[in-house]
């Protein structure tokens, strides 16, 4: 026998109740009178709803609305206090660990940088509890925690790939290891997955369900949004675009051991000095000092805020490098937008971004629309957050069980 089950009212009790706590986190606090009209509901339904969720402790009164002839309307907001998840970003240098409350809002934060002699676990628990500590609370506060890294981690063997660069993070137990260390639950995904996370939560591609992100700092990497959804692959390798043969660069052999290949060589950050080099260009005062993201992050600015001469040129040909990758990419998906994200391709701004659209208008069969990453703050650390909001509050959301 088929057919469909009909709505309870318990049921349609949690769709509306669901609802009207989705247009609060949109909309920040409403009254009553302008959740009904939201969402259809009658202003009897609408008061009923707001006292459940009262209730349910999931909804706060925050004030009134003035400004009106009659009495001030009462507003009511998400709870914060509901629930609070943490996200931590891991790099060769170090961890950033953050705590965010129900609504999204960062509460408390904490920077480990890299000591010797210690593990990847002992990492983790510290620099959770030091955001933890800042924000106030207990880690018994935390619903979950999103671990963000560079690779991915094998869904068979659970052992970390494609980040050989990653001290510490190699053990084929270290998953168990941090599962019993820490007493909530704990998420990973891909770095720059989590920053294609944020463009698509609160950045450039909201709204958008088929996109590539392409990062750009230390190694070259792409996110892939196919139907809506994060595609990770069999390995969870897929968008490691660094190790794309190309043309204009020899072929690397051996990727994964060299942990290079040549659309890094032909287009990562390495490859910015040798270009400025050959059209006579030298490196910013104090570039030679910095990191090599800051390097050449500071030249691609230096040239986007003069694109003349020798300037455009070394846009035109970075542009080129990178619109080269992204041909093979395009091809194959055929996105809706592309997204630029990371420190490098930020800092060649607008004139770097239209260069690599007309070029990648000549390579590819179809146009995809470039566009600017605009979570510029930590990005893969608010896509971490993110991640671990949208479980928690499926979960706290959910008022069909209670």
């Amino acid at each position: 026998m088929t057919g469909t089950t009909p709505g309870t009212p318990s049921l349609l009790r949690a769709m509306n109740d669901r609802a009207a706590l989705d247009l609060l986190l949109e909309h920040g606090p409403l009254s009553r009178t302008r959740i009904g009209r939201l969402t259809g509901l009658s202003k009897p339904t609408a008061s009923q709803l707001l006292a459940r969720l009262e209730a349910a402790g999931l909804v706060v009164a925050t004030g009134t609305a003035g400004g009106r002839p009659g009495p001030n309307a009462q507003l009511y907001g998400v709870n914060p206090r509901a629930a609070h998840v943490a996200g931590l970003d891991v790099t060769p240098g170090g961890i950033v660990a953050a705590v965010a409350d129900l609504t999204g809002e960062v509460i408390g934060s904490h920077e480990l940088p890299y000591a010797e002699g210690t593990g990847a676990v002992d990492r983790v628990t510290r620099a959770l509890g030091g955001a933890v500590e800042d924000a106030g609370l207990g880690r018994c506060d935390i619903h979950r925690v999103v671990i963000a890294t560079p690779g991915s981690f094998d869904p068979r063997t659970g052992a970390l790939r494609y980040a050989e660069h990653l001290p510490g993070w190699h053990s084929p137990t270290l998953l168990e290891e941090l599962a019993a260390a820490l007493p909530m639950p704990v998420g990973y995904e891909n770095d720059v997955n989590l920053a294609a996370v944020a463009e698509q939560r609160l950045g450039a591609a909201r709204g958008h369900g088929d996109f590539v992100l392409l990062w750009n700092e230390e190694g070259l990497g792409a996110a892939l949004v196919l139907g809506g959804r994060l595609h990770r692959g069999w390995t969870g390798g897929a968008g490691e675009v660094g190790f794309l043969p190309v043309p204009g660069h020899p072929l690397v052999r051996q990727v994964a051991r060299v942990n290079s290949g040549g659309y890094q060589a032909l287009a990562g950050v390495e490859a910015l000095p040798g270009m400025a080099a050959a059209l006579g260009i030298g490196m910013p005062p104090g570039a030679e000092a910095q990191t090599p993201v800051g390097a050449a992050a500071a030249l691609l600015a230096r040239a986007a805020g003069d694109p003349e001469g020798a300037n455009l040129g070394l846009l035109q040909q970075y542009a080129t490098a990178l619109a080269t990758g992204l041909a093979a990419l395009v091809a194959v998906l055929d996105p809706e937008i592309v997204v630029l994200s990371g420190a490098v391709t930020a800092a060649g701004g607008d004139v770097l971004r239209e260069l690599v659209e007309a070029e990648l208008a000549d390579l590819a069969p179809s146009r995809p629309r470039l566009v600017s990453g605009t979570v510029r703050e930590r990005p893969v650390l608010r896509g971490a957050l993110e991640s671990a909001l949208a479980v928690t509050r499926d979960e706290v959301f959910d008022t069909s069980r209670r």
